[in-house]
Protein backbone atom coordinates (compact mmCIF):
# COMPACT_ATOMS: atom_id res chain seq x y z
CA UNK A 1 0.00 0.00 0.00
CA UNK A 2 1.39 3.35 -1.02
CA UNK A 3 2.06 6.02 1.58
CA UNK A 4 -0.84 8.57 0.88
CA UNK A 5 0.76 11.36 2.59
CA UNK A 6 4.00 10.80 0.47
CA UNK A 7 2.05 10.74 -2.85
CA UNK A 8 0.01 13.74 -1.77
CA UNK A 9 3.54 15.68 -0.87
CA UNK A 10 4.91 14.26 -4.46
CA UNK A 11 2.24 15.52 -6.44
CA UNK A 12 2.57 18.68 -4.81
CA UNK A 13 6.15 19.15 -5.18
CA UNK A 14 5.90 18.14 -8.59
CA UNK A 15 3.14 20.91 -9.08
CA UNK A 16 5.79 23.20 -7.76
CA UNK A 17 8.59 22.46 -9.97
CA UNK A 18 6.13 22.01 -13.17
CA UNK A 19 4.70 25.96 -12.16
CA UNK A 20 7.87 27.59 -11.95
CA UNK A 21 9.69 29.45 -14.68
CA UNK A 22 12.74 28.55 -13.22
CA UNK A 23 15.16 25.37 -12.13
CA UNK A 24 14.63 24.82 -8.12
CA UNK A 25 16.83 23.65 -5.90
CA UNK A 26 16.40 21.44 -2.95
CA UNK A 27 16.41 24.31 -0.24
CA UNK A 28 13.75 26.49 -2.35
CA UNK A 29 11.72 23.58 -2.83
CA UNK A 30 11.65 23.14 0.83
CA UNK A 31 10.65 26.95 1.53
CA UNK A 32 8.09 26.95 -1.29
CA UNK A 33 6.45 23.39 0.08
CA UNK A 34 4.83 24.70 3.70
CA UNK A 35 3.56 21.01 3.43
CA UNK A 36 4.59 18.98 6.54
CA UNK A 37 7.12 17.29 4.47
CA UNK A 38 10.80 16.88 5.83
CA UNK A 39 14.20 17.38 3.94
CA UNK A 40 14.92 13.92 3.31
CA UNK A 41 11.27 12.93 2.06
CA UNK A 42 11.79 15.85 -0.27
CA UNK A 43 15.32 14.19 -1.43
CA UNK A 44 13.62 10.90 -2.32
CA UNK A 45 10.53 12.58 -4.11
CA UNK A 46 12.81 14.59 -6.18
CA UNK A 47 15.12 10.83 -6.35
CA UNK A 48 11.90 9.44 -7.98
CA UNK A 49 10.35 12.65 -10.17
CA UNK A 50 13.81 12.33 -11.66
CA UNK A 51 13.78 8.59 -12.25
CA UNK A 52 10.19 8.41 -13.58
CA UNK A 53 12.13 11.22 -16.28
CA UNK A 54 9.25 14.02 -15.06
CA UNK A 55 11.98 16.32 -14.13
CA UNK A 56 15.95 16.80 -14.84
CA UNK A 57 18.92 17.74 -12.80
CA UNK A 58 21.01 20.76 -13.47
CA UNK A 59 24.35 21.48 -11.73
CA UNK A 60 25.16 25.02 -11.61
CA UNK A 61 28.89 26.25 -12.12
CA UNK A 62 28.93 26.54 -8.18
CA UNK A 63 27.68 23.47 -7.71
CA UNK A 64 24.59 23.65 -6.54
CA UNK A 65 21.76 21.24 -8.14
CA UNK A 66 18.85 22.41 -9.37
CA UNK A 67 15.24 20.52 -10.87
CA UNK A 68 13.00 21.66 -13.61
CA UNK A 69 10.19 19.99 -15.16
CA UNK A 70 10.69 17.93 -18.35
CA UNK A 71 8.82 19.35 -21.66
CA UNK A 72 8.06 16.21 -23.67
CA UNK A 73 8.20 17.16 -27.45
CA UNK A 74 6.60 13.66 -27.66
CA UNK A 75 3.75 12.66 -25.07
CA UNK A 76 4.35 9.14 -26.55
CA UNK A 77 8.18 8.67 -26.53
CA UNK A 78 8.99 6.49 -23.20
CA UNK A 79 12.39 8.53 -23.09
CA UNK A 80 13.84 11.30 -23.85
CA UNK A 81 16.86 13.36 -23.80
CA UNK A 82 17.66 17.27 -22.04
CA UNK A 83 18.92 18.43 -25.07
CA UNK A 84 18.62 21.98 -24.52
CA UNK A 85 20.97 24.73 -22.88
CA UNK A 86 20.40 25.48 -19.34
CA UNK A 87 20.85 29.34 -18.50
CA UNK A 88 22.76 30.23 -14.79
CA UNK A 89 22.11 34.15 -14.05
CA UNK A 90 25.39 35.52 -12.37
CA UNK A 91 23.73 37.88 -11.02
CA UNK A 92 20.35 36.80 -9.78
CA UNK A 93 21.48 32.88 -9.92
CA UNK A 94 18.18 32.12 -11.26
CA UNK A 95 18.81 29.24 -13.90
CA UNK A 96 15.81 28.06 -16.79
CA UNK A 97 15.96 25.84 -19.70
CA UNK A 98 15.95 27.15 -22.79
CA UNK A 99 14.33 24.43 -24.53
CA UNK A 100 15.02 26.24 -28.27
CA UNK A 101 18.53 26.29 -28.20
CA UNK A 102 20.01 23.12 -28.90
CA UNK A 103 23.87 22.71 -27.87
CA UNK A 104 26.04 20.91 -30.71
CA UNK A 105 29.34 18.87 -29.86
CA UNK A 106 31.83 16.32 -31.66
CA UNK A 107 33.15 13.04 -29.61
CA UNK A 108 35.41 10.58 -31.16
CA UNK A 109 33.91 7.72 -32.28
CA UNK A 110 34.94 5.55 -29.72
CA UNK A 111 32.58 7.49 -26.79
CA UNK A 112 28.53 6.53 -26.59
CA UNK A 113 26.81 9.59 -24.97
CA UNK A 114 24.31 8.40 -22.35
CA UNK A 115 23.26 12.13 -20.86
CA UNK A 116 23.71 15.85 -21.75
CA UNK A 117 24.06 18.76 -19.21
CA UNK A 118 24.59 22.18 -20.74
CA UNK A 119 24.73 24.77 -18.42
CA UNK A 120 25.73 28.43 -19.88
CA UNK A 121 26.16 31.63 -17.74
CA UNK A 122 26.28 35.40 -18.04
CA UNK A 123 23.77 37.86 -17.27
CA UNK A 124 20.03 36.98 -17.77
CA UNK A 125 17.30 39.86 -19.51
CA UNK A 126 16.13 40.80 -15.95
CA UNK A 127 19.43 41.66 -14.42
CA UNK A 128 21.13 42.94 -17.98
CA UNK A 129 18.08 45.98 -17.74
Amino acid sequence: MKNTRNTIAKAAIFELIKNSKVALSHAEIQELNQEACDRVTIYRILDRLTAEDVIHKIVTPSGTVKYAACHHADHEEQHHVHNHVHFNCEVCQLVTCLENVEPTFKLPANYKVNQVNFTVSGICPSCAL
